[in-house]
Parts: structure tokens; sequence; C-alpha cells
């Protein structure tokens, strides 16, 4: 059998990954357009930052997918999916007896006025974060719209490096739902403690002016303002440029089962490209790893990796937080620790259940937590609460 998986990204790498620790020993072939897979999340903070070059984000070191007989094919692109084909730029064509689109998404650039200028950045690939850090220099000033994971990271670095950074977005405390509202108006404020500026708008237009870009924001509050440059934060938009045209169902997304199997089943997809048909997207790195496990598995015929609790992280500012389970879910939450003093956590409760939970600073409680949730195992808000109870002694009930 012959496996292609387009795209390099944590998704496809973990597809490859997963076949050959599973046992397949067919054909793999690995269709990227970049030099080599690398990483993605560094990009808004340490490769942004310049700490980290390109070699040392990659995903697998350059041998490991000759050890594991995978063919690499490099900065290219596939065109179409054709019957047990793959076209690439230049109109060769690859066997495939399955195909794995981890196409990944672009960067969502929003119809604003003006924000087709040279000096408003997105940040989805290396060379993105190659541009971007250009105009990253000691006093530049820099104007970040969207607080999300990206854009709040990105303001975190930018004002590490010594710009003059403004982070706008028409949310008070971005992140509520995933985080709860306290922890998310705390983390939101961690801005404005070191030094970046926060605006509760939308950014209405954008116009070239001589030495910068000015940016007028959606609330009449707020004055224009001048900028070096700009990134949109704002989202992402699943690639489904190959999906479409080989006749596949999308609806923002790939639309694929609980087994990533797109309506054609010789096709499947994973991580940001797909959409589950049953349940909410997850456009995070564990949940792009644990697609291509249950990709691997559908095309091995193997039983599918059993769920477990959604949990992804996030670096600001010196502080790194976790998230595990669902917030919104929660009926009350609790605090071990003190926001005055991190390291501390919130748990989310459900009926006597952890659902949910929140650290900065405190990763063991998130890991903690986690077991909870997958375990069913009941809580007791006054224990859970209380920084001298060894959270592994919770995890007995």
């Amino acid at each position: 059998m012959n496996v292609v998986i387009v795209g390099g990204g944590v998704a496809g790498v973990s597809t490859v990954a997963a076949l050959r620790a599973g046992g397949f020993d067919g054909d793999l072939t690995l269709v990227d357009a970049g030099e080599f897979p690398y990483d993605r999340p560094p990009l808004s903070k340490e490769y942004l930052a310049g700490g980290k070059d390109l070699k040392q984000i990659a995903l697998r070191p350059p041998y490991w997918y000759d050890e594991q007989r995978i063919r690499l094919i490099n900065q290219s692109t596939v065109t179409a999916l054709r019957p047990g084909h793959v076209e690439l730029a230049g109109g060769l064509l690859l066997r495939a007896d399955r195909v794995v689109l981890a196409t990944g998404g672009g960067a969502a650039r929003p119809p604003i006025p003006g924000a087709g200028s040279p000096r408003v950045h997105v940040l989805r690939t290396a060379e993105d974060a190659d541009r971007l850090r250009a105009a990253l220099t000691p006093g530049a000033r820099l104007l970040v719209v969207g607080a999300g994971l990206i854009g709040a990271e990105v303001a975190a670095t930018a004002a590490g490096l010594g710009c003059e950074v403004v982070l706008a977005d028409p949310v008070a405390a971005p992140l509520a739902a995933a985080l709860g509202p306290e922890l998310a108006a705390w983390l939101h404020g961690l801005h404005a403690r070191r030094g970046v500026v926060t605006v509760c708008a939308g950014v209405a237009s954008f116009e070239e002016i001589r030495g910068g870009i000015q940016a007028r924001f959606s609330s009449g509050f707020e004055p224009a303002r001048v900028f070096d440059a700009v990134l949109l934060g704002v989202g992402m938009v699943p690639a489904t440029g190959l999906a479409a045209p080989a006749g596949l169902a999308v609806q923002r997304g790939v639309l694929v089962d609980d087994r990533q199997v797109t309506s054609n089943p010789a096709v499947l997809a994973v991580g940001d490209a797909a959409r589950p048909r049953h349940g909410p997207r997850a456009e995070h790195w564990e949940a792009a790893q644990h697609d291509g496990a249950r990709a691997a598995a559908a095309i091995l015929g193997t039983r599918p990796p059993a769920p477990v609790t959604p949990w992804f992280w996030t670096d600001r500012h010196g502080l790194h937080v976790e998230v595990a389970g669902h917030m919104e879910a929660a009926h009350h939450v609790v605090v071990r620790g003190s926001f005055d003093d991190p390291a501390f956590s919130v748990f989310g409760l459900r009926d006597g259940l952890v659902v949910a939970a929140a650290s900065v600073d405190d990763p063991n409680a998130v890991r903690a937590a986690r077991r909870m949730i997958d375990r069913r195992v009941p809580a007791d808000p006054g224990r859970l609460s209380d920084p001298s109870v060894n959270l592994r002694a919770l995890l007995r009930g």
C-alpha cells in the first residue's frame, strides 16, 4: 500500500510516525512545502525573538525520515488529488492508495480597509515570522490585532524585544471560555503590567501615511494611532483548496468522521484542515497529534486511541500557562494558591467532578486534573483548593 501525507506540520508528521510505530510496512511519502517539517508554536515566541533558528524547531531530525523509510519530498506542493494518485506542482504523479490531508490552514485576513499594506503581517509560517521579526527593532511601534493565543504571545515577545506594543481586541477578557473569566482577565491584565497598551476595540481601517501606517479603531473612544507594523492575529482559515475540487465534503474545513476519514474513504484529513462532523474543532498542537494517531489507526485497521481530555499551553511574559478540559462547562471554580503569587491553578467543577483546569507556572496541577477528568474522580473543593494537599492523593478520590 502507498500512503501519501500532504503537509508536514505536527498532524502530518504524527501520522507517519504513528503508521510506522503501528507496524505499517508499505510506502510512505510526506510532501511538504518547506525545507523540512518544523514546529509552529515557537514561531510566536523563541523563533520570533531570535533565540532559536529553523533547524532548532524541526519536528524531527533529518535522519529520522530515512530511518523510518519515509520519503520526504520537500519544497513541493500538491496541486490536485487524482484517482489513486496525487499530482505535484510540475505535473509529477505519485501513486496513492490512501491520502492524508494535513494541509493546515492560512491566517485569517478580515476585510479591513487598508489591510493589504506590506506593513500588515500575519503569522503562520517561518517566512511570516522572518518578515515580522525584521520589523521588531527596539522602539518599533507594533499593533497586534487580536488577543488570542497568537496575538498575546507576539505582543509579549515584541515587548521583550523593546518594541512599543498596542494590543487591540473588542473582547475585554479574551479566552474567557477556555480559562474562565477571572483567570482570563488576570492574564489579559498582565499585558498592561508588562508595558503593553491594551485597547478594547476592533480595527476599522488602516491607512498608509508618511512614516508608518495609521489604524482607526472601531470604538469612538479610541483615537487613531500610527504604527510601524501591524500583526493580524484573528484566527485561522482551514486549507481546503485540494479537498473541494476533489469532491470531498467541505464545511469550514474538510469534514471527517471519528477516525479522520473524509467523504471519500480513500482520503483522510487531520489537524487544522479537518473538521469533525460531530463535535467541536480543536486547533491545538496535541489535538493535531491525536488526529494523526487516529488516522494511522484507520489506515492500519486497528482500534483508535482512547479519547483524552483536551489540553493546550501558551507562554507569555515569562509565564507558562496550561489548560485542560472545558472551563465553560463548569458550574463553579476553585482557586489553588493566589493570583498575587504565581504559581497557582484554577479548577472548574460540575456535579462534584473536575471538568477543567488552568494553571500559571503549575503544570503538575493540570496534569493531575486531566487524570481526574478522564477517570471521573470525585473532587472535594476544599481539598482541591488547599495547596498543602498533594494532588496525587486526590486522584484516589
